[in-house]
């Protein structure tokens, strides 16, 4: 599979969608800092525990996109994709050629380190940059970059072939409509790393619990039900301790009412002689 670009009068780019060679084995490169792979984790998780993931998507951290330009094979494994359909089972290997394995990604996320990865480049020539791939060359229509130690997010939609920033809503997130969620960023601790992260929230604006958060709501539930188990069973109670309270006083009165029948009787006094007052 074949396609003709053309950017800003440059020599026209012959983009090619084929399988890799094989034997191929991608190098395996070095995560740059250790908050990576749980970004990518808890992103996947939340979307897990949702119920949100099929089994025709794509979802994976630093895994190789390709695509071959020009004659040369161009790699980039973004820090986070997600592709919505692929055609098939894809094989035992962590690379993903769009177009001729299925959809191209509708999300790339690229999560910055101290290291300067080329996120922002434009470099047309090989390799190309980041940025240059994925607007150019794979045409990803979402591109998410993260800073994680001070929490910017960055998002931006590919508008008439070019990347634009969005602003994110009065809530600081952004609407994906493709999925139906917002993302935004949070402030707390998972996994013993304290700081910024990627979350996703609802349309009602409800957050996507991770398997901690879903594990400590359901405690706190269950702990609640116990709570009202408890204080129905205290209600009972009284109510039983009421009604017996009420038998008791009962056989007072017949039993009081019973002692003045026979006192009067006993005095030669009919009590049905008695006559009662008026009301």
């Amino acid at each position: 599979m074949t396609t003709q670009l053309k950017i800003n009068r440059r020599q026209p780019l012959e983009i090619k969608w084929e399988p890799l060679p094989a034997g191929f084995q991608l190098a395996d490169e070095p995560v740059e800092n250790t908050g990576q792979p749980l970004l990518a984790g808890a992103l996947r998780e939340s979307l897990e525990i949702a119920q949100s993931i099929q089994p025709q998507m794509l979802i994976a951290s630093n895994f190789a996109l390709c695509a071959t330009v020009n004659g040369e094979l161009i790699i980039k494994a973004p820090d986070w994709l997600y592709v919505p359909s692929v055609r098939a089972q894809l094989p035992d290997r962590n690379s993903y050629t769009p177009n001729l394995e299925g959809d191209v990604p509708l999300i790339v996320m690229e999560f910055l380190s101290a290291t300067e990865g080329g996120e922002y480049s434009v470099k047309p020539t090989y390799p190309p940059g980041k940025w240059f791939f994925y607007e150019q060359i794979l045409q990803v229509p979402i591109y998410a970059i993260f800073e994680p130690h001070d929490g910017l997010l960055e998002l931006y939609r590919l508008q008439n072939g070019k990347y634009e920033l969005e602003q994110p809503d009065e809530n600081g997130r952004h609407w994906l409509p493709e999925l139906d969620l917002y993302l935004g960023t949070w402030t707390g601790t998972k996994e013993g790393r304290n700081g910024y992260w990627l979350r996703w929230w609802n349309q009602s604006s409800s957050i996507l619990p991770w398997a901690v958060e879903q594990i400590e709501a359901e405690r706190q539930r269950a702990e609640q039900e116990a709570q009202r188990a408890e204080q129905e069973a205290q209600r009972a109670e009284q109510e039983a301790q009421r009604a017996e309270q009420e038998a008791q006083r009962a056989d007072r009165e017949c039993e009081e009412k019973d002692k003045l029948i026979a006192y009067l009787r006993a005095q030669g006094i009919d009590p049905e002689d008695i006559p009662y007052p008026a009301n």
